[in-house]
């Protein structure tokens, strides 16, 4: 079973106290990472945890800063709207909210919202491996024409693997970071990227990064070896690939 990552938006305590209960009880499936009390502030928790999924108070104040989401650099997360107001289940059409709960809450319908949640995202992402699936067919995805294929709930982008400046292990996702500053999160782990990614000039430093050694700026030897890269970044490699990266580097 998947599990979820959620957050919470909403100004009443009861829900946010029932919420709470609800995770402890079903944590198998849910794990609540966050909570604010409107939605101009919770955009920076969003942008920090990467939730899959954010419970809503469709509030006018909320939904005159939902434009808020489009500038977020990665999966735009699923949305389950909670109100009193049962007129605000149109507003969950609007907004394609995966569903709508009326406060307060019922613990057996949340159950119902969260497996609708899940059953959506492994759908999204059983359609993207199969795009992916059809690209490798026709060689999209090798190195040998100098492109990546990423996959994520909602997209496939191509990008250069020269634009790669590093890529960072996120639990079961990777998140790549490329030299225009654009992050784009894969809906694969790390790992499912070796065949592609380690060729002549990326290597991986620390069990969490793989780096792109054209775009190294200069290796800082004080306290071990870090990376330093034009966007200011500077990342550990770890001790016990250390003699591994200087002989990879020929140095």
């Amino acid at each position: 079973m998947r599990l979820i990552k959620a957050l919470v938006i909403d100004n009443n305590s009861e829900i946010i106290s029932q919420l709470s209960k609800f995770a402890d009880e079903n944590s198998v499936i849910i794990d609540i990472c966050g909570f604010s009390d409107n939605f101009k502030d919770a955009i920076e928790l969003i942008k920090e945890h990467k939730p899959e999924l954010i419970f809503l108070d469709p509030t006018e104040d909320n939904l005159s800063s939902f434009d808020l989401i489009k500038e977020l650099d990665f999966n735009i997360p699923k949305f389950v709207f909670i109100s009193s107001d049962e007129s605000k289940a149109y507003k969950a059409y609007q907004y394609n909210a995966v569903d709508f709960q009326k406060k307060p809450l019922d613990f057996n319908e949340l159950i119902i919202s969260i497996y609708k949640v899940i059953k959506l995202i492994e759908m999204e992402i059983s359609f993207q491996n199969q795009k992916v699936s059809q690209m490798k067919g026709v060689g999209l995805e090798s190195h040998d024409n100098g492109f990546i294929a990423i996959s994520s709930s909602d997209k496939i982008e191509l990008v250069k693997l020269d634009d790669i400046v590093y890529c960072k292990a996120e639990g079961k996702y990777t998140e790549f970071v490329l030299a225009n500053k654009q992050k784009i999160l894969s809906s694969k782990n790390l790992g499912e990227f070796n065949s592609i990614l380690f060729s002549s000039y990326f290597f991986r430093i620390h069990h969490s990064y793989v780096v792109n050694v054209k775009h190294i700026l200069k290796i800082n030897k004080k306290d071990g070896l870090y990376c330093e890269f034009a966007n200011g970044i500077s990342i550990p490699v770890a001790k016990r690939r250390q003699e591994e990266f200087v002989k990879f580097l020929k140095l």
